[in-house]
C-alpha cells in the first residue's frame, strides 16, 4: 500500500476524453491517455484491502492491488509483469471491459471506486512504448498440434497459452481477418484495430499460425481437422442474434446490429464496399432496439455517419442513479450509466416494447408502433405487461436490432462434431473444459453464452490448461479460477 491515507485525500478523476465535436468527425478512439502524474495519485487510492474484493469481481483474477501499488511507486516494469501474469491482452480489456472489478472495489461501499481500468490500460501502453512487450516463443516444442476454431478473445487466449506450452497452434477464422468481434463488432472509436494487429503480430512471431476465410463445418470439413490435429478448441462465440418477430419485420431497412457494425468496420479497414451493399444512417431517423453495449456501439456509429435523429429503446425500466437496496456491494452495480456514445446525443427510451413495423409503398420501413410496459415478477419469473393508453408511433428510416444473442450457431460444425449441448443451447463441457467428444474442448461465449471479454479470456486460458492436461498428462499452465 503506497499511500496509507490516499483514499481519504484523493478523489476519483474521470478518464479524459476528446471533445464530442471533434471525435464525431473521425473514427479515432474517444478516450485520451491518462496523465501519468495524475494516474499515480489515482493508484494511491487503492487501500490494498485485507480481502481484495476486486479479485472476486475480475473473472481473470487480476492481482489489482499489486499493480496499483507498483504504479504509485513508479515501478512500471514490474507492474506489466504482474498484469501479464493473469491477463494475456490487457490492452483490449483496458479499453473494452466494463470493469466489474471497480464495482467490487471496497471503496465502492461509500465512495467512488479506484480507477482500475485506466491504470490497467496505462500500464500496458507504457510497456509497449518502452519495448517491454516482446514475443515469448516456447523453448521446446511438444510435437502436438492443436486447432483453435474462432479468433475472438477466447480463442486467441487459448491459442497463446497452448503455444507457450509448446504445442503447434493453428487458429481458424471464417472471416477475412483475424479478431472475431474484436475486429468487426467493436467500432474503431472504442478500440482502434492497430491495437489488435499489434498483438496478433507478436503472436505470429511466437509461432501461432492464423488461417482466415476458413469456415469450419462449411468450407473446412470437421473430419479433416480431427485427422490433422491432436486436439481442437471450439471458440466460435455466440453468433445467433436474437430477432424481433413482430409484424413488418420483413421490411427493408431493419437490420441486425452485427451486420451493420461489420460493414462500417470493414470500411474503416479500407475495404471498398459498394454503396448498394452498405448500411448507412446518414440523414436517416434511426431507432436502435436494445440498450446494452452493442446498442451503444450502434449509437456511436450512427452519430458518426450523420444520422438525422436517434432513439435507443430498452425493454427494462431506467436503472437508478445509485444502488438499489436489492443490489448491494459487492454485486455488479445495476445503475444508470452514460457511455461515450451516449454523451454524443440521442434519446434513450426505457420500458418500451416495439409491437409493429410500418412500411411505405416500396416495402421500406417508415415507422414503428410501440407502447410502454411495466416489469413485474410472477412466480419468480420476470415479465413485461403493457400499460394501457401508452401506445405511440415513431417515424424511422433505419432500425437496428441490438437485443443480444441466443448462443452458438447450430448447423455445420457443432452438428458435424456431434457435441452435446446444454438446455440453453450452448456447448456442454466437463470440469476440464472438454466437450462430450474426446479431445475437443470449448470456451468463451460458445459454451457460456453471451458475456464479457474478461470471461472470454479467462475461459480461453482455462480451456488451454484442460487441453494441455489431455495432451501431456500434466500442465504448467495457470490453473483456472474456482
Amino acid at each position: 500500500m503506497g499511500k496509507v491515507t490516499g483514499f481519504l485525500e484523493i478523489k476519483r478523476k474521470k478518464w479524459p476524453t476528446r471533445p464530442v465535436g471533434e471525435r464525431l468527425r473521425d473514427w479515432k478512439e474517444v478516450y485520451l491517455p491518462f496523465p501519468q502524474d495524475e494516474l499515480k495519485k489515482q493508484a494511491a487510492r487503492c487501500m490494498d484491502c485485507g480481502i481484495p474484493f476486486c479479485h472476486q469481481g475480475c473473472p481473470l483474477g487480476n492481482i489489482i492491488p499489486d499493480w496499483n501499488d507498483l504504479v504509485y511507486k513508479d515501478h512500471w516494469r514490474d507492474a506489466i509483469d504482474r498484469l501479464h501474469a493473469t491477463n494475456n491482452f490487457p490492452e483490449w480489456t483496458g479499453r473494452l471491459c466494463p470493469a466489474p472489478c471497480e464495482g467490487s472495489c471496497v471503496l465502492e461501499i461509500n465512495d467512488d471506486p479506484v480507477t482500475i481500468k485506466a491504470i490497467e490500460l496505462s500500464i500496458v501502453e507504457r510497456a509497449f512504448d518502452e519495448g517491454w512487450v516482446a514475443p515469448r516463443p516456447p523453448a521446446v516444442r511438444t510435437g502436438k498440434r492443436v486447432a483453435v476454431i474462432g479468433s475472438g478473445p477466447a480463442g486467441l487466449a487459448a491459442a497463446q497459452q497452448l503455444n507457450r506450452a509448446g504445442h503447434s497452434v493453428t487458429v481458424f477464422e471464417r472471416a477475412d481477418r483475424i479478431g472475431g468481434l474484436l475486429r468487426y463488432g467493436i467500432p474503431e472509436f472504442k478500440m482502434e484495430k492497430r491495437y489488435l494487429d499489434r498483438r496478433l503480430q507478436l503472436m505470429e512471431k511466437e509461432g501461432v499460425v492464423f488461417v482466415t476465410n476458413a469456415h469450419v463445418g462449411v468450407g473446412v470439413p470437421v473430419e479433416a481437422l480431427r485427422d490433422q490435429f491432436d486436439a481442437i478448441v471450439l471458440a466460435g462465440g455466440a453468433c445467433h442474434p436474437r430477432d424481433l418477430t413482430v409484424p413488418g419485420r420483413e421490411l427493408a431497412g431493419i437490420h441486425f446490429a452485427m451486420d451493420y457494425l461489420t460493414l462500417q468496420n470493414k470500411r474503416c479497414e479500407g475495404d471498398a464496399i459498394p454503396d448498394a451493399d452498405f448500411i448507412t444512417a446518414q440523414g436517416k431517423r434511426v431507432v436502435i432496439i436494445g440498450g446494452g453495449d452493442t446498442g451503444a456501439d450502434c449509437l456511436g456509429t450512427v452519430h458518426r455517419q450523420g444520422a438525422r435523429s436517434v432513439h435507443q429503446f430498452e425493454l427494462l425500466p431506467r436503472p437508478p442513479d445509485t444502488r438499489a437496496p436489492d443490489n448491494p456491494w459487492p454485486q455488479w452495480p445495476n445503475i444508470f450509466r452514460v457511455s461515450g456514445a451516449h454523451e454524443e446525443g440521442g434519446e434513450r427510451v426505457y420500458a418500451v416494447s416495439t409491437e409493429r413495423f410500418l412500411g411505405n409503398a416500396q416495402g421500406h420501413v417508415r415507422a414503428l408502433e410501440a407502447r410502454q410496459v411495466e416489469m413485474v415478477r410472477e412466480g419468480g419469473r420476470l415479465d413485461f405487461k403493457p400499460i394501457r393508453g401508452t401506445e405511440f408511433t415513431l417515424d424511422c428510416d433505419l432500425v437496428l436490432l441490438a437485443m443480444g444473442f441466443l448462443g452458438p450457431e447450430r448447423p455445420g460444425m457443432l452438428a458435424e462434431l456431434g457435441v452435446k449441448l446444454t438446455e440453453r443451447g450452448n456447448v456442454w463441457r466437463d470440469a476440464r473444459w472438454m466437450t462430450s467428444v474426446p479431445g475437443v474442448f470449448t470456451c468463451g461465449d460458445m459454451q457460456r453464452g453471451q458475456s464479457l471479454i474478461v470471461w472470454a479470456i479467462a475461459e480461453g486460458r482455462s480451456a488451454a490448461r484442460g487441453a494441455d492436461l489431455y495432451l501431456m498428462g500434466k500442465s504448467d499452465l495457470p490453473a483456472p479460477l474456482p
